[in-house]
């Protein structure tokens, strides 16, 4: 996958202190066409950034609440057009520039954007407009940042400057915004934009404060859930509008807590009616519970089929049903003759007698 360069602006950007400079501030290098491009030292580096940029996937709701890369949607007023969007305002300028100087002065316009943005670091940064010839002549935006290891920050002379910068990149900690965004090669969405930033600082988030994203699945499942509890609740509480206010503020707080504990609320039906709706609606849905020092993760499919909690005193005892694997690391547990599960359960009903029997004499 080859981008053809048609141009480049390189800026540098210093923050708070470094070379003793106060605030914030930016600094245009040089902007060249696809030709001086091609003659940089930078272009064998740049070049392996487009394609890896274009490929990383990007899912629209994505399995975990933060992630490195995130599928953006320019965001209007219902009935308006995306040229009443202000991000999309400034990538179209960029994309439609007819000559070196007009892409600078646009390219210096998404700079002082970006610096307006909190806990921004300085570094060195790259606005790109590149075509994927072998498919079409639609221009696609890169924006590259990368922070400057102190060494580097401090080198002022231009030509020094672009001849090691190289050593300033880190590729891994490259953050990146493409536009428009590609699904599949050829294919453009011109409502949406890509992002990548590895760090837990969303700096582009902030930047393009008229993108929306998509809410992640474990977002989308807590809002489900709590869906339910609401619907619960209501039905429950209905003649008792005070019981009612105290059980949703109590699971208000369970729904908030990091680490939960079972509620023992519903019964069997009502959580398999529950999670028949999610599962229906994305059947990879993950589940994830500690038992003691123990931990499972299933699909949240396997409630009530392969997957089973019961309660045995105070205690609870988790059942998994399915074919048994070790991994590497020889143990005698893989010698084992399984006894059969009615056995088992009259063995853990007499330990918990005992145990019962100890706590009262203790």
């Amino acid at each position: 996958m080859r981008f053809d360069v048609d141009y480049i602006s390189f800026f540098v950007i210093q923050v708070d202190g470094e070379d003793g400079a106060p605030g914030k501030r930016s600094k245009h290098y040089v902007t060249m066409d696809g030709d001086d491009y091609a003659a940089c030292e930078l272009s064998g580096f740049l070049d392996g950034e487009f394609a890896k940029t274009a490929k990383r996937k990007a899912e629209r709701h994505a399995k975990a609440e933060q992630v490195p890369t995130k599928i953006g949607r320019f965001a209007v007023e219902p009935g308006y057009d995306l040229d009443s969007n202000p991000n999309y305002n400034l990538f179209a300028r960029l994309r439609a520039a007819e000559t070196l100087e007009h892409f600078k002065g646009h390219a210096d316009e998404l700079v002082t954007t970006y610096m307006d943005a909190s806990a921004i670091r300085g570094g060195a940064m790259f606005i790109v407009r590149a075509r994927l010839s072998q498919y079409s002549d639609e221009p696609f935006l890169f924006v590259f940042k990368c922070d400057f290891e102190q060494k580097i920050a401090r080198i002022t002379d231009e030509r020094s400057l672009l001849n090691k910068v190289e050593m300033a990149i880190n590729a891994k900690n490259m953050k990146s915004i493409m536009y428009p965004y590609m699904p599949e090669p050829g294919m453009t969405e011109l409502w949406e934009l890509k992002i990548h930033q590895s760090s837990h600082a969303r700096y582009f988030e902030d930047f393009l404060k008229y993108v929306e994203y998509e809410k992640s699945v474990p977002e989308l499942m807590n809002e489900q859930v709590f869906g339910f509890v609401q619907q619960y609740v209501e039905e429950v509480f209905e003649d008792h509008p005070e019981a009612k206010e105290r059980e949703l503020e109590a699971m208000e707080l369970w729904a908030c807590g990091e680490q939960r504990e079972l509620q023992e609320k519903w019964d069997q039906s009502q959580v398999m009616e529950a999670t028949s709706v999610m599962v229906e609606q994305k059947p990879d849905l993950e589940m994830k519970l500690k038992l003691g020092n123990m931990s499972v993760r299933a699909l949240l499919a396997d409630f009530g089929d392969r997957l089973h909690i019961a309660k045995l005193g105070d205690r609870y005892v988790v059942v998994l049903e399915g074919d048994l694997q070790f991994d590497r690391g020889i143990s005698p547990v893989e010698l084992l003759a399984p006894e059969p599960l009615e056995s088992l359960m009259e063995r853990l009903k007499r330990k918990a007698a005992e145990e019962e029997r100890e706590g009262m004499y203790a």
